[in-house]
């Protein structure tokens, strides 16, 4: 699993445990909803504040 972490156009590294956390929680969620298939292949979220 790779998890690319941008803020404000900056790529933030962050660690194999970082990305594991983050693309885990992402997925599981994901997933759950309606119309989502369980071996989906990318995930994009953008947030803005």
């Amino acid at each position: 699993m790779e998890v690319v972490l941008t803020v404000d156009g900056k790529d933030i590294e962050i660690n194999h445990f970082v990305q594991s956390i983050l693309g885990s929680t992402v997925i599981g969620a994901v997933t759950t909803l309606h119309g989502v298939e369980d071996d989906c292949k990318e995930v994009i979220i953008k947030v803005k504040q």
